[in-house]
C-alpha cells in the first residue's frame, strides 16, 4: 500500500530505512522510527478497529499510551501473539503482523454492528437489568452469550517462548518521564553526583520536544537543545537512561516498579536478550514528570474515524511526517490547538479552526491563526461519515445560548482539544492527596506522603519555560541541592482553555450519542442516566457505566465524565471526587509481571537434602508448603494404608528414620536473646539452661496460636528455634517486625538457618542403639541426655546439634547436621539400623504417630481462632511474665467462655468408621445442622497401635463433654462418636524414655 499521506519532508523517521508489515493481511509501508499507528495513517488507513459494545467503526485517536481505539493483536512469530496492543505504542518492525479486533467476519463488514442499531436498548447498566429474568436463562443463554462476547482481544493459547526477567536497583533520584520537565530534573540531580534513573515509555527521550519544530530553548532550536541534553545525560556514569520503560507502580517506601521493553522493536532480537525486564527500584527521592493528557470534546458522533486529538495531529505531522488528513478542521475550547493548526498549515494542509470560546476570550494565540480560516463562538452539532469522517457540522452560539444556522465543514480529519488533564496517577498511587484548581478545571498534586515531587504538566504547569524551571528545581531538591535555574523559551506557550463538558446542541439530548469513553462506548447520556437511577458516587457511576475501565483507565475520559457528573448532581467537582488510580495505569504484560516464575518455576517446589535418596527408595511424595516431602515408602503390592501401617509398627516396635529437614530453623543470637524469646512466646525462657529444650507456642496479637516448635538454648546468648515447615518465613518476619518496630532497644539478631541444617529423626525403642556408634563427644545415656535436652558434638566427624525430642511419643533423637553431609550420615544410620529393622517413614506415618499421642499440627488442628487453652495447653501461658505477644487478648471475656471450641479426641462408636477431616459435629441429628454445629474434625487416621480409627476435633465446650456421644457428618448421614481425651496412646508418656505401654484405647 503506497504511503499516500506521507509528507515529502520532515519528521524524525529514517527515510533511508524503509520497512513493511501487515495489517489485516495487507502490506503496510513505513520507515524506521514509525509506530504502527503513524504508518497506518501514512498509508491512508483511517479505520483501525471496532468499539467494544456497539462495534462502531473507530480510528486512531491519540499518539501515545492513552490510545483507546486502535487496539491490535500483534504477532511477532509462533507463540508471540499479544492482544490489545495500542497501535500508537507498537514500533513498526519489518515482518510484524498486526490485526484489528472485536469484529466478524471482517473489520469493514462487522455483523456485530447490529448492536449500534440496538443502542437504545444497550444503555448504561443494561446488563444488570436484562440478565436477571427469567432466572433459568442464566446458565443456558445469558452466561454463554456474555462469555463469548466479553473481552476485546483473544487471549493466546500457545506457550510464550520469550524470556522475561526481573531486576532490582537502588538510586538516589528516580525521574519518571523524560519530557522537558524530566530532562531538566535529571540534569539538575545528576550534576550533584546523585545516582539518577531516568525512565520514559517512548523509544526516544524527549516527550513533547520530539515534535516541537518552532520553539527555541535558551537560544537553541528545541531539537538541538534536546540532543545536547540527552548527550550530556548519556555521558554521565551516575545516570541510567531507560527509554521504552513505563513507570507503572508507586508503592510504599518509594518502591517504584517499571517495565522495560527490551526487544519488541527488533526484527531479529538476540536469543540472549529477554523480551521485557521488570525493574523494582528503591529510590531515595522520586521526581514525577509524567505530563498531561489532552481531553477530547464531547459532541454527536465524535468517534468517527479521522477524528483525533489536536496535539496528536501535530505529533503525526511534525514527528512522523504524516498528514492524518489533507483537509483538517481543528475544534477547540482552548489555546494549545492553535499551535497544532499553525503547524498543519505550515505543512501545506488545508486548515480550518473552530473555537467554542467567544471571540473576546481569544488571547495571544490568535496570532497563530493568521492566514487560517477560523470561527469563534461556534459549537459542533455532529460529524458526517461512517467509516471515516467527511465533515463537521458547526453552528454559532449566541450569548444567550441559542444555536444558529448549521454549516457543514468538509474535512477528512478533525483535531479536537478540550484542554489538558495532568497525569497524576503515580502521585495518587504514592497516597498523595490531590487539590482541585477551578481555573484550570484540573486536579493537581497537593499533599505528599512519600519522598516525591511532581513537576511540569503533571503538576498543572503548561508553559515550556516554567516547565523547564520547575523540573530543574524538582531535580535539585530531590538531590538535596538548593539550586534554581531559569530558562528562556520562545515563542511563549499558548495556554488556557474553557472547560466544556458537552458541546451545546439543539438536537434531542436523549438521542444524541456524544462519547466520553471511546473504548467502552460510554456516552454523556449514560452518565446522566446513571444519576437518574440513583448512582451518585463517582466510583459507582464508573462501574455502572464502565467509563474509565479497561486499558484506557480513563486517561482521555475521566475529567469530562467527572465534570458532567458534577453538573448533573449540581455539586462542586471536589465534592464529587476522583476515581482510584490503581496500578498498572498503563497495561503491563503478564510475562513482565511473572518474570521467570513460569512452568516448573511458577510455584517452585523445594527439595529436602535427602529427596534423591527417598526417590531412589520408592517414596511417594506430597507437597507441603513449598516443599516436596516423602509421603510414604510403599513396598511391592502395598497401597498407602498398608505402607503406613507397616511404617507405624516399625517405629513403635523398633526404629524408624525420617527426614525432618524441612522444619523451619532460626538462630536467635545476642545478649538479649532470652529476653526477646520471653516476650515473643507466652511461656518462660529466661531460666532455660544451655543444653535444654522447651516447646513453645507462638501467638499473634489477638492471642490465637500462630506457630509452634521446639527451642533449644545452645549458649547463654544463642538459641536454636524450630518452626513448622510452612511457618518458617512468616515466623522470621514476625520476629523481625517486633525487633524493628516494638523492641529496637534489644540487642538481638535473628537469622534463618533452615537451609543450613538438615534434620534426621531417629524414632523408636532402638533409636539409641542405632545412633550410639557414630556419636563423638556426647554421652547418650538417659541420665546424661534426658528428654528435651540438646547437645553439641560430632557424628561421623561432622558437627551436630543433637536434640533428644520426639514427635512420635517414642524414644527419639533429631540429628541436625550441615546440609552437605546429610546423605552420608543418613546412609550410615540406615546401614547400621538394618539389624534392628530400621524403616524409613513419611509424613503420613508421622501424622498418625503424633495424633496417637495427641500432638497438634498448627494449621490442621488450629484454624486461626484457637488459643493455648483451647488446645489444653493453657498451663504453658506464664502467669508471672509482665508481658508477651498476645497477653492482653487472652484476658478478653470471649477468650474465657466455657463453650469455646476445645481440642478433644473422638472415637467412632462402631470402632470401624474413619471420620472425615473437616466433617461437622452435632449433638442432635434431628435438629437443623447449621443451628447445632458444635465443631469439626481436624485430624483422622486409622491407628494400628490403637487397633481402630482415631480422630482429633475442635468441639464447643469439648472438655466438659468427655464420654458424651456426638454425631459426625458422613457422606451417608451421621456417625456416632464418643468424646475422649485427645491422647490415645501412652497417656503417661513413658515410651519416650524407652518404657513400653499398652495402647490406652485398644
Amino acid at each position: 500500500m503506497p504511503q499516500s499521506h506521507r509528507l515529502p519532508r520532515g519528521g524524525r523517521i529514517d527515510r533511508a530505512r524503509p520497512l513493511t508489515f501487515s495489517f489485516n493481511g495487507t502490506l503496510i509501508e513505513g520507515y524506521a522510527g514509525d509506530t504502527v499507528a503513524s504508518a497506518l495513517l501514512a498509508n491512508g488507513v483511517k479505520l483501525a478497529g471496532r468499539s467494544f459494545k456497539y462495534h462502531r467503526p473507530r480510528g486512531i485517536l491519540t499518539h501515545g499510551s492513552d490510545e483507546p481505539n486502535a487496539l491490535l493483536s500483534v504477532s511477532r512469530g509462533p507463540g508471540r501473539v499479544d492482544p490489545n496492543n495500542r497501535a500508537t505504542m507498537v514500533e513498526a518492525v519489518p515482518g510484524l503482523r498486526t490485526a484489528s479486533q472485536n469484529h466478524w467476519p471482517s473489520l469493514e463488514h462487522d455483523i456485530g454492528a447490529v448492536n449500534d442499531l440496538l443502542s437504545p436498548v444497550f444503555v448504561a447498566g443494561f446488563y444488570y437489568k436484562t440478565f436477571m429474568w427469567p432466572r433459568g436463562f442464566w446458565d443456558k443463554f445469558y452466561e454463554p452469550v456474555i462469555r463469548s462476547a466479553a473481552g476485546l482481544g483473544v487471549a493466546p493459547t500457545e506457550a510464550d517462548p520469550d524470556r522475561y526477567v526481573h531486576r532490582h536497583a537502588h538510586c538516589d533520584v528516580l525521574v519518571a518521564g523524560a519530557g522537558p520537565a524530566g530532562l531538566a530534573a535529571a540534569r539538575a540531580a545528576a550534576e550533584t553526583g546523585a545516582r539518577v534513573i531516568l525512565a520514559d515509555e517512548q523509544p526516544e527521550l524527549g516527550g513533547s520536544l520530539l515534535h516541537e519544530t518552532t520553539a527555541s530553548i535558551d537560544g537553541l532550536p528545541a531539537a538541538r537543545w534536546l540532543e545536547e541534553a540527552r548527550a550530556e545525560l548519556a555521558s554521565m556514569p551516575n545516570v541510567t537512561l531507560l527509554p521504552r520503560t513505563t513507570v507503572f507502580g508507586y508503592y510504599n517506601h518509594n518502591h517504584i516498579v517499571l517495565t522495560e521493553r527490551v526487544t519488541d522493536h527488533l526484527a531479529t532480537p538476540s536469543a540472549d536478550l529477554p523480551r521485557e525486564r521488570l525493574w523494582q527500584v528503591r529510590a531515595k527521592e522520586v521526581v514525577i514528570a509524567t505530563g498531561a493528557h489532552e481531553r477530547p470534546l464531547t459532541f454527536a458522533d465524535n468517534d468517527r474515524p479521522g477524528i483525533m486529538l489536536a496535539e496528536s495531529v501535530r505529533v503525526y505531522i511534525n514527528r512522523y511526517g504524516v498528514a492524518p488528513g489533507r483537509r483538517i478542521v481543528f475544534v477547540t475550547s482552548g489555546a494549545s490547538a492553535y499551535r497544532a493548526a499553525a503547524d498543519a498549515k505550515a505543512a501545506g494542509l488545508d486548515v480550518t479552526l473552530v473555537d467554542v470560546r467567544p471571540d473576546s476570550a481569544i488571547g495571544a494565540e490568535r496570532a497563530l491563526a493568521a492566514g487560517l480560516r477560523y470561527l469563534t463562538g461556534h459549537t459542533v452539532i455532529g460529524a458526517t461519515g461512517t467509516k471515516a469522517v467527511t465533515g463537521l457540522i458547526v453552528a454559532p452560539v449566541s450569548a444567550s445560548g441559542g444555536i444558529g444556522t448549521h454549516v457543514t465543514l468538509p474535512c477528512d480529519c478533525v483535531g479536537m482539544s478540550g484542554g489538558w488533564t495532568p497525569s497524576v496517577h503515580l502521585f495518587s498511587q504514592s497516597r498523595g492527596k490531590l487539590a482541585y484548581q477551578p481555573e484550570g478545571d484540573i486536579f493537581v498534586p497537593a499533599t505528599s506522603v512519600q519522598n516525591e515531587r511532581s513537576v511540569g504538566a503533571c503538576n498543572g504547569t503548561f508553559d515550556l519555560a516554567a516547565i523547564l524551571a520547575e523540573g530543574w528545581a524538582g531535580g535539585a531538591t530531590a538531590a538535596k541541592a538548593d539550586t534554581t535555574r531559569s530558562f528562556a523559551a520562545e515563542p511563549a506557550t499558548p495556554v488556557g482553555f474553557k472547560p466544556v463538558r458537552v458541546l451545546p446542541t439543539n438536537a434531542n439530548p436523549l438521542k444524541v450519542r456524544a462519547f466520553l469513553d471511546f473504548q467502552n462506548d460510554v456516552t454523556a447520556k449514560d452518565v446522566r442516566l446513571a444519576v437518574r437511577e440513583g448512582f451518585e458516587s463517582v466510583e459507582h457511576v464508573k462501574r455502572y457505566t464502565t467509563t474509565g475501565m479497561a486499558t484506557d483507565q480513563g486517561k482521555t475520559s475521566n475529567m469530562t465524565a467527572l465534570g458532567l457528573l458534577s453538573e448533573t448532581l449540581e455539586r462542586p467537582v471536589p465534592q464529587v471526587g476522583t476515581t482510584t488510580f490503581r496500578p498498572p495505569y498503563t497495561p503491563v504484560t503478564f510475562g513482565a509481571i511473572i518474570g521467570s516464575s513460569r512452568n516448573e518455576l511458577f510455584d517452585p517446589i523445594r527439595k529436602a537434602p535427602l529427596h534423591e535418596w527417598a526417590q531412589e527408595h520408592g517414596a511417594v511424595f506430597e507437597n507441603v508448603a513449598l516443599w516436596r516431602r516423602a509421603w510414604f515408602f510403599p513396598r511391592s503390592g502395598e497401597d498407602m494404608h498398608a505402607a503406613v501401617k507397616r511404617e507405624c509398627k516399625a517405629v513403635r516396635e523398633g526404629v524408624g528414620i525420617f527426614d525432618a529437614s524441612t522444619l523451619g530453623k532460626i538462630e536467635v543470637v545476642g545478649p538479649d536473646a532470652a529476653e526477646f524469646l520471653n516476650r515473643i512466646y507466652p511461656n518462660a525462657w529466661l531460666k532455660l539452661e544451655p543444653g535444654r529444650c522447651r516447646y513453645g507456642l507462638m501467638l499473634k496479637e489477638d492471642g490465637f496460636v500462630f506457630d509452634d516448635g521446639v527451642v533449644a538454648r545452645v549458649a547463654p546468648d544463642r538459641f536454636h528455634v524450630t518452626t513448622t515447615t510452612g511457618g518458617a518465613a512468616r515466623v522470621l518476619a514476625h520476629m523481625e517486625d517486633y525487633l524493628q518496630t516494638e523492641w529496637p532497644d534489644l540487642k538481638v539478631f535473628v537469622t534463618s538457618t533452615s537451609e543450613q541444617w538438615a534434620v534426621i529423626a531417629l524414632q523408636g525403642p532402638k533409636a539409641r542403639e542405632v545412633l550410639a556408634p557414630f556419636i563423638e563427644g556426647i554421652d547418650l545415656s538417659p541420665e546424661a541426655f534426658p528428654h528435651m535436652a540438646m547437645r553439641t558434638g560430632r557424628i561421623l566427624g561432622v558437627p551436630t546439634r543433637l536434640f533428644r525430642v520426639s514427635f512420635t511419643g517414642e524414644l527419639g533423637f533429631e540429628i541436625n547436621v550441615p546440609t552437605d553431609y546429610a546423605r552420608t550420615v543418613w546412609e550410615a544410620l540406615y546401614a547400621r539400623g538394618a539389624e534392628f529393622g530400621i524403616t524409613p517413614y513419611g509424613t503420613e506415618t508421622m501424622h498418625v504417630l503424633r495424633a496417637e499421642r495427641g500432638f497438634i499440627i498448627v494449621g490442621q488442628d488450629t484454624d486461626g481462632t484457637v488459643t493455648p487453652d483451647d488446645l489444653g495447653l493453657g498451663g504453658m501461658v506464664s502467669k508471672q511474665k509482665p508481658d508477651f505477644v498476645g497477653k492482653r487478648s487472652l484476658t478478653r471475656p470471649d477468650m474465657l467462655l466455657p463453650d469455646r471450641k476445645q481440642l478433644v479426641g473422638l472415637l467412632s462408636e462402631d470402632s470401624r468408621t474413619l471420620l472425615e477431616e473437616g466433617a461437622q459435629i452435632v449433638a442432635d441429628v434431628n435438629q437443623p445442622v447449621p443451628m447445632t454445629m458444635l465443631g469439626h474434625v481436624t485430624s483422622s487416621y486409622d491407628s494400628a497401635a490403637c487397633g481402630r480409627p482415631i480422630a482429633l476435633a475442635l468441639v464447643s465446650g469439648g472438655r466438659a463433654r468427655i464420654n458424651e456421644t456426638l454425631h459426625v457428618t458422613t457422606p451417608n448421614g451421621f456417625a456416632a462418636a464418643r468424646v475422649v481425651p485427645p491422647v490415645f496412646f501412652d497417656a503417661e508418656g513413658k515410651r519416650v524414655n524407652g518404657t513400653v505401654e499398652a495402647p490406652a484405647h485398644a
